[in-house]
């Protein structure tokens, strides 16, 4: 009875499937042939399993369906719906055909049951495409931000065509600005990696490079952004430091800038700033030059003994800290006044007329940071 029916059914099928705004479209070309090869070949295979009383092998049009229309950007829920526009369509003309021959009503019912449960496996079969192709999707798309990550802080940078290219491939919009955040887990040198699934914020990029972990953060200094990324940082297990803000094509300038900021220690902070750090990051950008410069300021302290020394450059950088003030020093390093007193003196006779000009104090407060 219902092998006669297939060839117009599928054309009242596809018919009421193409009423569907997403399927509203021209039967010419791969959509067509995908379309009416899913209604036949269904159709086709319903029927043989009926004749079978039992499974029939068929090819895997359906997960294809499923994955194709992930492709194509659609809910899977327009295919589903698709499925269920043809089963009622089907059912409707089994029943008239049904009712012509004479069929018993339980018959029709039997052959209602199995057209609804055909199409839940059906549909059963595309979800899995759909899924697959979604982590298959996913999984690239990781795979090309990874790739955008290292890209954008190559030093020397990447040349700007080649990075907007795999923006697109990444699917990832080049923000105005950005900062990058260097991440390593705490006693990483010896072994010890990070969680493999860092929860980042939205909208952050980021791949692991070497032993630290590279995040790009798009527009870094928006409200709240500094507070998230504090999180994530913890949650991780890991200390981290952020890069300065830069537009896109300085990320390279920000991430050595946040890997510096990493190396200067560890904080009570999980999340240290470059630009918090600055002016230790000037001074260790050259360290040689830095100690040499701290040895030439600081030689009047080196004919003094260990413990003499110690005690002067503590005193001076007091005298510094508090504008001379004598009382002030004195309580500082919890002294008598008329011991301060005496270290000033002998710190006169050391450095004689640099304590009195402004240029050279700055000189000394500056070499005795390098110092510590």
């Amino acid at each position: 009875m219902l092998l006669p029916l297939l060839p117009g059914l599928s054309d009242e099928i596809i018919q009421a499937v193409r009423e569907v705004p997403a399927y509203a479209r021209p039967m010419d070309g791969e959509f067509g042939v995908g379309l009416r090869a899913g209604v036949e070949d269904a159709l086709a295979h319903l029927v043989e399993e009926i004749k079978r009383a039992g499974p029939a092998p068929r090819p895997d049009v359906y997960r294809q369906l499923g994955r194709a229309e992930m492709r194509a950007g659609r809910s899977l829920d327009t295919l589903l719906g698709a499925y269920r526009i043809g089963a009622r369509v089907a059912w409707r003309q089994a029943v008239a055909a049904g009712e012509s021959a004479g069929l018993e009503p339980a018959t029709l019912y039997a052959l209602a049951e199995s057209i609804f449960a055909y199409i839940d496996v059906l549909s059963g079969e595309s979800a899995e495409g759909y899924a697959l192709e979604q982590t298959t999707i996913a999984g690239e798309t990781e795979l090309a931000r990874r790739r955008l990550v290292r890209l954008l802080v190559r030093d020397p940078a990447a040349e700007h065509d080649l990075v907007l290219a795999s923006a697109r491939d990444a699917g990832w919009e080049l923000p105005r600005t950005l900062a990058v955040v260097a991440m390593v887990a705490v006693g990483a040198r010896d072994g010890a990696v990070l969680a493999p699934h860092v929860r980042l914020p939205h909208g952050c990029i980021a791949d692991q490079i070497g032993e630290l972990t590279c995040v790009i953060v798009p527009d870094p200094d928006a409200p709240g952004r500094r507070s998230e990324l504090e999180r994530a940082v913890s949650a991780s297990g890991a200390q981290g430091a952020l890069g300065t803000t830069v537009g896109w094509p300085e990320a390279s300038r920000s991430f050595i800038r946040a890997r510096a900021t990493l190396a200067l220690g560890s904080a009570e902070d999980p999340l240290i700033s470059a630009r918090e750090r600055s002016g230790e990051l000037l001074l260790n950008s050259d360290p040689v030059l830095a100690a040499e410069f701290a040895a030439d300021r600081l030689a009047p302290l080196t004919g003094l003994s260990v413990g003499a020394r110690a005690r002067m450059t503590e005193t001076l950088a007091a005298w510094l800290a508090e504008q001379g003030r004598l009382g002030a020093v004195a309580e500082r390093l919890e002294i008598h006044p008329q011991t301060a007193r005496y270290r000033l003196g002998r710190l006169r006779e050391l450095f004689g007329d640099a304590l009195d000009d402004a240029d050279q104090r700055f000189w000394l407060e500056l070499a005795l940071r390098v110092k510590a």
